[in-house]
């Protein structure tokens, strides 16, 4: 089937219109498996379900070192000069080892303290130690998927996700229904070394032409280069995934589980919808940006993706708040709690999208300050006004922190890319 020509025409349009079959698939399975997870195994599953999913968010950092959009930018620069290439897998390979051994060692011998700090039991030990077996799938699979992003491959990543994220769907309802919750969490822990599959699978031919193993010769040529994106990974992914592991554990102290439950389930539905928007980050914008030089060709690129994407994102965001109550009805029956969540979680990633269209820019041009200090000021103001808003507005604090804090970091972002603008103006003069 021929795509409409105004859309063939637009790769964004192009990106987005694939993503959104692949993501409409995935929607109605995820209703599907959110309503039976919220029905058998309630508020405080619900809660428990996010820990393991920020855990495994923030061992994909780890186990690479952070060197994901790194590889990103470097494949889209070099994807035609072979020996660029060997000279980059050299150093990423170095990278995932010393990643992996330690993070594994560390979730192994730490299971039981992990156990106790994540959530609150020592029932949960396994988990640990099945992530620390896992964590090499986390770190080849992670690397991999930064190939296929660098090359803009859209068709194949739409493949991918789509297939990984089925048959992780099985795992989880065969986890469910034999083991329960514990089943559940097991299954998650799994769909790295579900996609990992895939990945060689779908795109196993076409790696090889672009890495060529042979020439992999350990070394740490891109060390200097990859470390600044390790910095920019651990702060934007680890720190903002242990922020969420901590605002929950707040909810569950300050309040109770149920209510952190609520919150986990907005975070969700949140996630589900702005999918949408992460693979046209990854497979185009930062690819993009990484190979504009003006400011003209930043600015025009910028509004093209505005105009594209945010008006439908918006009508999106809208639909979703006005059947709030439904959503709620069919897929987290009981769940009132969340009502209030959906205007503030909505209203502030409607600005979310538009601000890290933006940011990208900080990672495209590995303006390592610039990013370091940005998403220190995000992250703090999270954390910060939801400490403040919690004893005034419980639950609904946690969202209205998300909202103001986008706010604000959207106006520092612009007046830090306008000056990075204005030096590289002076420069060339």
């Amino acid at each position: 089937m021929k795509l409409p020509k105004f859309i063939s025409s637009n790769t964004v349009l192009k990106i987005t219109s694939l993503n959104a079959v692949v993501i409409s698939i995935r929607l109605v399975v995820s209703v599907f498996i959110q309503r039976l997870l919220a029905v058998t195994v309630g508020e405080a599953g619900i809660a428990n379900i996010g820990q393991i999913r920020n855990l495994l968010a923030m061992l994909t950092t780890t186990s690479t070192l952070g060197v994901f959009s790194g590889v990103v930018k470097y494949v889209a620069q070099f994807k035609e000069e072979q020996p660029e290439l060997s000279k980059l897998f050299s150093t990423v390979t170095l990278f995932v080892i010393i990643g992996s051994i330690v993070s594994a060692a560390i979730l192994f011998f730490g299971a039981s303290y992990f156990s106790d700090s994540v959530f609150y039991s020592q029932n949960y030990i396994y988990v640990f130690q099945l992530l620390a077996v896992i964590v090499p799938f986390i770190a080849v699979n992670r690397v991999i998927n930064g190939v296929v992003s660098g090359l803009s491959d859209y068709k194949r990543y739409a493949k991918i996700e789509l297939i990984s994220y089925l048959l992780g769907a099985v795992a989880l309802l065969i986890g469910l229904y034999t083991k329960d919750l514990k089943g559940v969490i097991i299954a998650i822990a799994l769909a790295p070394v579900i996609q990992l599959l895939v990945l060689g699978f779908v795109f196993g031919k076409t790696l090889n032409r672009y890495v060529n193993f042979k020439s992999i010769k350990l070394n740490f040529n891109y060390r200097n280069k990859l470390l600044a994106f390790t910095l920019m990974s651990f702060i934007s992914s680890f720190l903002i995934n242990y922020i969420e592991l901590d605002i929950r554990s707040l909810v569950t102290e300050e309040i109770n589980i149920n209510e952190a439950g609520y919150w986990t389930a907005m975070s969700f539905i949140s996630k589900n919808y702005m999918v949408f928007a992460t693979g046209l980050f990854t497979l185009y914008v930062l690819p993009k940006f990484a190979n504009i030089k003006s400011k003209s060709e930043f600015k025009h690129e910028v509004l093209n993706i505005y105009k594209t994407i945010l008006p439908v994102f918006a009508l999106g965001m809208l639909l979703v708040y006005l059947l709030r109550n439904l959503i709620i009805q069919f897929v987290y029956p009981d769940f009132t709690g969340m009502e209030p969540l959906f205007k503030w979680q909505l209203l502030g990633d409607l600005v979310r999208l538009a601000s890290v269209v933006l940011a990208h820019q900080f990672l495209a041009k590995r303006l390592v300050k610039s990013f370091v200090i940005t998403e220190l000021i995000s992250i703090g103001l999270f954390f910060g006004l939801t400490k403040l808003f919690i004893p005034y507005y419980g639950t609904e604090g946690v969202v209205m922190a998300h909202f103001v804090r986008y706010i604000i970091y959207f106006l520092v972002v612009i007046m830090v890319i306008k000056n990075y603008y204005n030096k590289t103006d002076l420069e060339l003069q």
